[in-house]
């Protein structure tokens, strides 16, 4: 897109359907690699992936040509149809049906880069949907409860 100038950073969070803690730390890596190529094929640029067995976070540096929810729904689809085609879960495996994205400004990248590095230990003490939670009523984000998680 000739003469269009954006910095939009997106901090995108979806996790694995009834938040089952399938994404095994021996291939999660893999995985990573995987999405980063589908970003990086849909002209968008990732500045990290990590997250626990069963969620993920995405920092992206989302260009306007394409749309939020389409690149979101591509990752989704094509990592859980990698991760079937790989035999990297017994059984099935899809991700929840929706997802959450903030944006955020620049200022608060290193905060955010960091955060996301420490999944694991960020974890030990906190559950996925206390953090879900969290960021929802931190960007101000009007959810009912009830219906958070429901499938």
């Amino acid at each position: 897109m000739e003469h269009t100038f954006s910095q939009l950073y997106i901090h995108i969070v979806f996790s694995v359907k009834h938040r089952e803690r399938l994404i095994s730390r021996i291939w999660k890596e893999e995985l990573y690699k995987y999405i980063s190529g589908i970003i990086t094929n849909k002209g968008q640029k990732l500045y990290i992936i990590n997250g626990d067995m069963d969620h993920i976070h995405l920092l992206i540096g989302m260009y306007p040509d394409k749309t939020l929810s389409d690149l979101v729904r591509d990752i989704k689809a094509n990592s859980s149809a990698y991760i079937k085609e790989k035999g990297l879960v017994k059984g099935p495996f899809h991700w929840q049906r929706g997802f959450a994205a903030y944006s955020i400004g620049k200022s608060e990248l290193k905060r955010l880069l960091d955060y996301i590095k420490g999944q694991e230990v960020h974890h030990q003490g906190h559950t996925f949907a206390e953090e879900y939670e969290h960021f929802l009523t931190k960007y101000n984000i009007e959810f009912d409860k009830k219906y958070l998680f429901k499938e």
